[in-house]
């Protein structure tokens, strides 16, 4: 992605454009979900909005630059104030994820409708701005949803298991990095994560983003 800023400065500010939109909206669902589930305390630490300055984290953004992965600022939430604290903290990671694949079909489904009005300079425009947004939001919902500390789908899974499997697991929380650095450290042409992932998020692009139009996406 980074490499736009050298070759194609418009492509690369509409990626960041839509890495701040996907970012905002994963994290802004995560507060979102904790505000409904009765815990105030991202709509006190001024989380509860869409503006993604309040959402940034700085090393998740030059991963999602660099690496075309990475992740927001995470939203802290008191479980004391939750009535189920492991399956509703289940309930707001998942939100994060969520969020983004729900706003993934909603543009398919509007890029889908540009497409229908057989325009094809409405075509090129649509699809330069609403591809990188759909992508983004698919690569950020998939990555998050590994189950790994401290991604999403770690908690999302603790809020599955019974709770005897749920403190064994918690247990693997100590480890979580060192796992995700084993997993984006490369090896020979691509990381573990990157071959993980990237099957996933190809066969997903295929269904939001219709063949025969624009060009590469990531």
């Amino acid at each position: 992605m980074l490499s736009y800023l050298f070759t194609n400065p418009l492509l690369f500010f509409v990626y960041l454009i839509a890495l701040l939109v996907a970012i905002a909206v994963h994290e802004f669902s995560h507060a979102f979900a904790a505000d409904y589930l009765g815990d105030p305390t991202p709509r006190l630490a001024g989380r509860l909005k869409l503006n993604p300055l309040v959402h940034i984290d700085g090393l998740g953004l030059l991963f999602l630059l660099f690496f075309g992965f990475g992740w927001g600022k995470p939203v802290g939430f008191d479980p004391f104030n939750l009535k189920n604290p492991r399956k509703d903290a289940a309930i707001i990671s998942l939100a994060g994820p969520f969020s983004n694949f729900i706003l993934a079909s909603l543009l398919s489904i509007v890029l889908r409708l540009i497409i229908l009005s057989e325009l094809k300079s409405l075509n090129s425009i649509g699809y330069f701005l609403l591809a990188p947004i759909i992508s983004l939001n698919v690569i950020l919902g998939v990555f998050n949803l590994l189950p790994i500390h401290p991604l999403d789908g770690f908690k999302i899974v603790g809020g599955i298991l019974s709770d005897e499997k749920a403190r064994e697991w918690y247990q693997l929380e100590r480890y979580g990095m060192i796992f995700l650095i084993m997993l984006i450290f490369p090896f020979g042409r691509a990381s573990l994560l990157d071959l993980i992932i990237r099957p996933i998020v190809s066969i997903l692009l295929g269904l939001f983003i219709p063949a025969g139009i624009g060009g590469g996406v990531i």
